[in-house]
């Protein structure tokens, strides 16, 4: 049997599932499936149809050590872990012998896959892509932001990006270039790298512009915790509007107060998944809370979605038809919203400088004026004519399903 190994960076709860999803993908009868992290938590590898998974522990950064490094407006991978990441990746190339490895934020691979010569896809999605079609880059929170304000640093923003993304990029070509490899590029390059890129996205909300062979789109991949809707279910009113409120693993956690009470002070039920890192003791009757929930039964009940911005909980909820109000910080959240909004079926709000009023405002329109919710319908539709784990099959098949081709990236084929 080919072996696929799917390399997770488990910095936060997305690129593990959005990997765990299009594994499940794969049939188990023609691919063996090896699976490495540094996490392997029951609520997303509990489930039964996943037993079948090889799994292998690797290290990542811790998630609150890169959170705390993007916050600073820093790096959050320098050469030294990368050069880790790089040893460990090779002497599991050697054990697994993979005919295909898959990587989501994985940024070491850029370098160990092409020395192991093994076939690597990047899972991204198309807004990072050097061939997205865009009118420029939001202002993600950063330390200036606070020291000069939104104005003004939004003034000096374009003229520093092209530095920001070379000096964010030097850790993985340094390390190429220690290894004989040709540098790549700057940010965008290094994060869609691969023999192959596989967007995690749809043209409608993320357009490209003269993809080259080997990028191509494969849809949303949708992922929700396996669990049953908590015992208070039964008891929200169908008749009220709903806000479902979720910062995934990777939101400002400590700004989920600000946003309950601005949802409750629009006489919404609200309904929060904490995602276990907050706890929301003095609440009204009609806050509801829980560590998970079944996400995409939240967002079908829900009349809008808040989450941290990202595109996990945002395409989930136009998935489900529902709009979103995107209280992001990173750049990675911003993109995501930038999509999102310039499609009409959101609203991004500033995490660094969430106020209560700016989130009523937000919500207000989002539930007062119809056009959000047509559009997010219109997501519905655009998003449902994409299956990610059709598309990735193929994929799989085109790439790997024959017999292998010596010097086409096989690691067997290699030795």
């Amino acid at each position: 049997m080919k072996r696929i190994l799917f390399v997770a960076e488990a910095v936060s709860l997305a690129q593990v599932v959005r990997l765990v999803t299009l594994a499940r993908a794969v049939d188990a009868h023609r691919y063996q499936v090896h699976f490495a992290s540094a996490i392997f938590d029951d609520l997303v590898f509990g489930a039964p149809e996943l037993a079948h998974f090889v799994r292998h522990r690797i290290a990542s950064l811790p998630a609150a050590v890169v959170d705390r490094r993007v916050a600073r407006g820093l790096r959050p991978y320098g050469k030294r872990t990368l050069a880790r990441y790089l040893r460990e990746e090779l002497a599991l190339f050697e054990a697994v012998q993979p005919d295909l490895v898959v990587g989501d934020l994985r940024l070491s691979l850029a370098v160990s896959a092409p020395l192991a010569q093994v076939l690597h896809a990047c899972i991204i999605n198309a807004y990072w892509s050097p061939y997205a079609e865009r009118n420029g880059f939001p202002l993600p929170d950063h330390p200036i932001v606070r020291l000069l304000g939104v104005a003004r640093a939004a003034q000096h923003f374009p003229a520093a990006l092209p530095f920001v993304f070379r000096h964010f990029a030097r850790p993985v070509n340094a390390l190429r270039r220690a290894h004989g490899l040709p540098e790549i590029g700057g940010l965008l390059e290094v994060l869609t790298h691969g023999d192959h890129t596989l967007y995690a996205d749809v043209p409608a909300l993320a357009p490209t512009r003269g993809l080259p062979g080997g990028h191509r789109y494969l849809g949303y991949v949708p992922w929700s915790p396996p669990i049953a809707p908590p015992a208070w279910w039964d008891h929200l009113d169908p008749g009220r509007p709903l806000v479902y409120v979720t910062l995934g693993s990777s939101g400002r956690v400590e700004r989920l107060p600000i946003i309950v009470e601005a949802a409750a002070s629009l006489g919404c039920q609200v309904v929060v998944a904490t995602a276990g890192r907050a706890a929301l003791e003095a609440r009204p009757p009609d806050i509801y809370v829980a560590d998970y929930l079944p996400g995409d039964l939240a967002a079908r009940r829900a009349s809008v979605v808040v989450s941290n911005g990202g595109s996990t909980t945002g395409y989930q909820a136009l998935a489900e038809g529902k709009p979103v109000l995107g209280v992001a910080s990173n750049l990675d959240q911003y993109l995501a919203m930038q999509a999102i909004e310039r499609f009409g079926a959101g609203l991004p709000v500033r995490a660094g400088a969430l106020t209560r009023e700016g989130v009523r405002r937000g919500l207000e329109r989002l539930l007062g004026e119809p056009a959000f919710a047509a559009r997010a319908r219109a997501a519905r539709g655009a998003l449902a004519r994409w299956d990610a784990g059709a598309q990735f099959r193929a994929f799989v098949e085109e790439v790997v399903g024959g017999v292998a081709t010596p010097g086409a990236g096989s690691a067997r084929a290699a030795t």
